[in-house]
């Protein structure tokens, strides 16, 4: 069975000040051509269909079209919710939207029930485990403590028992979306930490054929059953060394896989360049970035005067400006947020302690503190999902 593995459409997203609309919609196109010739029997959708719980209309529309073509073609599709998603508004019509082949998994419950598909070979059952918010289903999965690892293992506790009352040589594919151990995060994904752990690791996904992941935004390959897809589009600088792709996916008889890239299509280039302004309008190095988005990091002692404006002349696609003077860290002019950069909010949280009070928190209290980040995280998921 040939599967197409995508995830992290983000629909309705921008890129810092571009409208991304008709570049997601030549995605959904490349897609929808990948799926008619390269003689696909599946498509797997896993998890950030929507950037956010309510999704403007023109990205409704365009989720609409692209259900509309993939039924036209009759090739199945599984889909389920991500974090950014409203798993609740996505699976809204599921059971009638199935009908037409497409099937849409956005209840925690249902994470044992697959829909399966049959080949020449036998069957296929597709477990989609949407966006599993730890607070929100331990209940449902009944774990006493609300993590990542905990509910994912239970999720896949009731795979693996259907899996088990299903004819021998059954094969599996599972959609899940979370943060994997050795997977390589980028600027875009929102955070998903809960107890000051985000990653799960790989292991929690043993006994199936296929693990087709959601949520970062790399293309990466875990092992060569786990992998995820990445998002089509760049939606930070920090993924301007992403190759932007899908997963072709070949699952034989056996359930041996094999997979091929198939690339998206991306309206520009991204590059990230640092320097003075003055060398950064003269160096020749800098040409082949003239046609791309550009991220500018200025390191000028003193701010230039129209920095964006002179940029521009050069680069018309700048979208972000960063200045970051070269100074040692100790200096006492470094910005406070480079004094921040790449720390979590629980260290951030934790500093501030021990600045004020002059020591550093002690085991309870980090553990107060980890579990009021986990309890306003999870409240502010509530909320957007109730809207």
């Amino acid at each position: 069975m040939r599967l197409l593995h995508t995830s992290d459409w983000h629909l309705g997203r921008s890129f810092h000040r571009v409208n991304m609309l008709g570049a997601q919609a030549d995605f959904i196109g490349r897609l929808v051509a990948t799926v008619r010739e390269r003689s696909v029997d599946a498509v797997v959708v896993s998890g950030d269909v929507y950037d956010r719980a309510v999704p403007p209309l023109a990205a409704v529309e365009l989720f609409d079209d692209a259900l509309h073509r993939l039924a036209d073609l009759g090739v199945p599709t599984v889909m389920i919710s991500g974090n950014h998603d409203s798993a609740r508004r996505l699976g809204v019509g599921a059971g009638l939207i199935g009908r037409a082949g497409i099937h849409l998994r956005t209840e925690p419950s249902a994470a044992g029930a697959p829909v399966v598909l049959a080949d020449a070979h036998g069957e296929v059952a597709f477990y989609g485990l949407p966006y599993l918010e730890p607070a929100l289903v331990k209940d449902e999965f009944g774990v006493e403590k609300a993590g990542h690892e905990a509910v994912l293992a239970a999720a896949m506790d009731r795979v693996r028992a259907d899996l088990a009352t299903r004819a021998p040589g059954t094969r599996s594919v599972v959609l899940a979306h979370a943060f994997v151990t050795g997977g390589e995060p980028s600027d875009s994904e929102r955070d998903i930490t809960v107890g000051g752990v985000a990653a799960v690791p790989a292991g929690v996904f043993d006994g199936v054929d296929y693990v087709a992941l959601g949520h970062l935004h790399g293309c990466q390959t875990l092992t060569e059953r786990v992998r995820y897809s990445g998002s089509p589009l760049p939606y930070s600088f920090s993924e301007a060394g992403h190759r932007k792709s899908m997963w072709l996916v070949d699952l034989d008889a056996d359930g041996s896989v094999g997979a091929e890239r198939v690339d998206c299509p991306v309206p520009r280039p991204l590059a990230r360049i640092r320097g003075t302004l003055d060398d950064l309008l003269a160096d020749p190095g800098q040409a082949p970035h003239e046609e791309s988005w550009v991220e500018a990091t200025l390191t000028d002692p003193v701010r230039p005067a129209d920095p964006m404006a002179r940029l521009t002349e050069r680069f018309p696609h700048t979208l972000s400006l960063v200045f970051d003077p070269d100074r040692t860290a100790d200096d006492p002019d470094v910005s406070y947020a480079r004094r921040l950069a790449g720390r979590s909010d629980q260290q951030i949280a934790e500093d501030f302690v021990a600045h004020v009070r002059g020591a550093g928190p002690d085991g309870h209290e980090q553990g107060v503190l980890r579990d009021a980040f986990d309890a306003v995280r999870a409240d502010e998921t509530v909320r957007e999902v109730a809207r």
